[in-house]
């Protein structure tokens, strides 16, 4: 561990707000970390990009949380950790965290039957990093991947009870229930926000695997690794950065986050 590393804050960057329900889960399991959070909303969403695009993006964001002088980075994007994660690890010496392994990690505990289903944006669904990771851990296990881009619009529009949000749930999961999945992986960042109305439609029985929590706790299996955990018994500091919109994304954060943000600070990326 380098001198005063343990001080120094948590990096996290998203595309846009998403991010903030791996931070929420990140204050629950270290609330004694400085956290700095970048949103790249000016250039949100990600999910629709290219491959170029996104991994261009994210070592602009890695890039923006260490002037900060974070002593880790979590890409808490499943579009940038498909595409980016690995060049970021080669290009950058800080520990960087991905939001894909830990999830699939959970998966495989969880699956009863070796059927896991991941329902995620675009980008990630075309990336098959969850299906190659999947069965990189487990060959035997079967994969049924599907892309749901409108289910980002209707979290942040928090459209949670409508009936038109169940309607479009219904007919994305189609192919998750006919192959009889038994753990379905959340591959992106805000569909935790619709968790109510995915156990309703795929049923109880289906084990809905939160990739932000399980990041959380990779974040702390890490730190606590490279002996770089904050002293316990302090009030730890957040700083939220963004690239547009600091009114939007105020308004809109504490649905993603549980708790108010007091500022916001916009900054060119």
């Amino acid at each position: 561990m380098k001198k005063n590393q343990s001080r120094q804050a948590i990096g996290v960057f998203d595309s846009g707000l998403g991010g903030l329900t791996v931070v929420k889960e990140i204050m629950k399991v270290l609330p004694y970390e400085d956290i700095v959070y970048f949103g790249d909303t000016a250039r949100v969403p990600y999910g629709t990009k290219s491959r170029e695009a996104i991994t261009h993006f994210s070592q602009q964001n890695a890039q923006v949380l260490l002037k900060f002088r974070v002593k880790m980075i979590v890409v808490a994007c499943n579009s940038c950790s498909s595409y980016a994660l690995e060049k970021l690890k080669k290009n950058f010496s800080v520990p960087i965290v991905g939001v894909i392994l830990p999830g699939v990690k959970k998966a495989l505990a969880k699956t009863k039957n070796r059927k896991i289903g991941v329902i995620a944006t675009k980008a990630t669904i075309h990336s098959e990093a969850y299906t190659k990771q999947i069965n990189k851990l487990n060959p035997a296990v079967n994969v049924t991947a599907q892309a749901c881009p409108l289910f980002v619009p209707l979290a942040e529009e928090g459209w949670f009870q409508h009936r038109e949000t169940f309607l479009i749930a219904q007919k994305y999961l189609r192919a998750i229930i006919k192959s009889k999945s038994d753990t379905l992986i959340l591959g992106c960042t805000h569909y935790p926000l619709l968790k109510n109305v995915l156990k309703r439609v795929v049923g109880e029985k289906v084990c809905l695997i939160d990739s932000a929590r399980e990041v959380a706790w990779e974040v702390k299996e890490l730190l606590t690794k490279i002996k770089a955990l904050r002293h316990p018994a302090r009030r730890p500091r957040y700083q939220f950065l963004i690239s547009d919109e600091p009114q939007q994304f105020q308004k809109l954060a504490k649905r993603f986050l549980g708790r108010e943000i007091e500022s916001v600070k916009k900054i060119e990326v």
